[in-house]
């Protein structure tokens, strides 16, 4: 039980991680209609609408990576393959939602997923990239804190320090 937790916890996690690297995209694309056209032209804030689907991205992503990669830690991940199944889930993620909202209003839905695929392609393999990144670097924190335990431990006063193979 503790482990289906802890993965959830990860799940959520990962898809705040990556809601609030969305956001900020959100703005930033927000920021940038609002200087050219004086306007944003959507009935949703970019920012609220960009977190969301990065919330949900996140989250479906680390589904999908505890599915496929199994049981490997992420020092035996390579960035590569973790970017691309990213940027499938990003995809994947604009499809859903072209395909959603095409139903109810526009037949011509194929543009809008030529538009929304790419970007929420590198949208998710660049999150993914970062996530990778991120969980190594607190895992070589872990490691380094755990080193020092092990440093302080050090020899016994009585035991002296002996070169490694017994010579003198």
């Amino acid at each position: 039980m503790k482990k289906w937790l802890r993965r959830i916890r990860g799940a959520i996690g990962t898809g705040l991680t990556w809601a609030a690297a969305w956001f900020g995209a959100g703005m930033i694309m927000l920021l940038g209609l609002l200087l050219v056209t004086g306007s944003t032209g959507a009935d949703v804030p970019y920012p609220l609408g960009f977190g969301a689907f990065g919330f949900v991205a996140g989250v479906a992503f680390s589904g999908v990576l505890g599915l496929v990669e199994g049981r490997r830690r992420f020092d035996q991940m390579s960035l590569p393959r973790f970017a691309g199944w990213g940027a499938a889930g990003g995809f994947l993620l604009s499809a859903i939602f072209v395909l959603a909202v095409a139903l109810a209003e526009d037949p011509a839905f194929l543009w809008n997923l030529v538009v929304l695929g790419p970007i929420f392609a590198l949208a998710g393999a660049g999150s993914a990239a970062g996530s990778l990144a991120l969980a190594r670097r607190a895992e070589d924190r872990e490691l380094l804190e755990a080193s020092e335990d092990v440093a302080k431990v050090g020899l016994s006063e009585g035991k002296a320090r002996e070169p490694l193979g017994g010579g003198g």
